[in-house]
């Protein structure tokens, strides 16, 4: 459903277009003049954007989660509360780019793979788990134990069951292994790649992963909105800020710190893994940020409480590396948080 106002708030055009290459150029080109276009994020909405980016004047894709709703909720009345915002200048932007598509694309595929090799591990481990079988190890999937694993399921069904979960698992490893081989042979064209590679706890493949989620490193301003957009911006409440002098009258603030409320909950889930994987992949190896988390335990601050401290300073440290174009110093990690 498309809806074309006029700078006065006039509807002018309500009109349905196929979602169609040709129907919407068809559709935009008529318009003719100044076009600013808006729509929701979506499956389609990186699609849509590199379509209107050339013909028009303007690209919003917005967040339908920061956009009030009033009443019944269709495709017309959404058209038409977007289309107003637009005029206002009112609408949120979600960040587009037209970086490295085939490097977020082959990440996508891995990740996905990764996903699905590992529910069939989970199911293969609840066959085991369902006939009272202990799987403490990895040894159920190695193909050489497999065998001594399967003869402890005595009913045929699901020994059956167990072998095609088997032969399902050897296929997505596969899959996963070239879907990997991918990822790190399109990242190399990446100079962010080496600069990133340098940084404690980001090996190879979390590095590509990383240019492929942020893609330009300069939409974050400071470290607190990648922290934000990776899950790791702590969430504070102030109620009263300001309060009376009890001696001069006077309105002052209040001297009592803003409760805090855990993390955010609007996030980038795969960042925010890379970043906590790394920071559990720091403690124990010889280095600065595992004396400093040392020191934090050492405080009485609870491990989590750390680990989380730590992901903070890989990811500061990750933009500054990726920012200035230089390798990683460990004079970055005093200035991360």
């Amino acid at each position: 459903m498309c809806v074309v106002k006029d700078e006065t708030g006039q509807t002018t055009i309500e009109s349905k277009v196929a979602t169609r290459r040709e129907a919407i150029e068809s559709f935009v080109r008529g318009l003719g003049g100044r076009v600013r276009i808006a729509f929701e994020e979506g499956s389609q909405a990186q699609w849509l954007y590199e379509l209107l980016r050339p013909i028009s004047e303007r690209v919003i894709v917005c967040d339908p989660r920061k956009i009030a709703t009033k009443g019944n909720k269709d495709d017309q009345r959404d058209a038409e509360r977007i289309c107003e915002l637009l005029r206002l200048n009112a609408l949120q932007p979600v960040y587009h780019d037209h970086a490295d598509q085939k490097l977020k694309e082959l990440v996508r595929c891995y990740e996905a793979l990764v996903d699905d090799s590992l529910r069939v591990m989970l199911r293969i481990r609840a066959i085991y788990r369902s006939r009272a079988i202990s799987v403490k190890a990895r040894s159920a999937y190695h193909p050489l134990r497999r065998a001594e694993w399967l003869e402890q399921i005595t009913d045929g069904g699901g020994r059956f069951r167990a072998e095609q979960l088997y032969i399902q698992l050897d296929h997505l490893l596969e899959l996963r292994r070239r879907a990997r081989t991918m990822v790190l042979r399109q990242a190399c064209n990446q100079r962010a790649y080496r600069l990133l590679r340098t940084v404690p706890g980001i090996g190879p493949l979390r590095a590509a992963e990383i240019i492929a989620i942020i893609g330009d490193p300069h939409r974050f301003r400071t470290k607190r909105q990648l922290w934000a957009y990776a899950g790791l911006g702590v969430i504070t409440r102030s109620s009263g800020e300001w309060v009376p002098d009890s001696g001069t009258g006077r309105i002052r603030r209040s001297s009592r710190p803003p409760l805090t409320r855990g993390l955010n909950r609007n996030f980038n889930r795969p960042l925010k893994k890379i970043f906590k994987m790394a920071a559990h992949d720091v403690t124990g190896r010889p280095g600065e940020l595992d004396q400093s988390y040392e020191r934090m335990i050492a405080r009485g601050m609870r491990p989590e409480m750390a680990y989380l401290t730590l992901a903070r300073k890989i990811a500061a440290i990750v933009l500054a590396v990726w920012k200035k174009g230089a390798s990683f110093d460990s004079r970055l990690i005093a200035q991360s948080v």
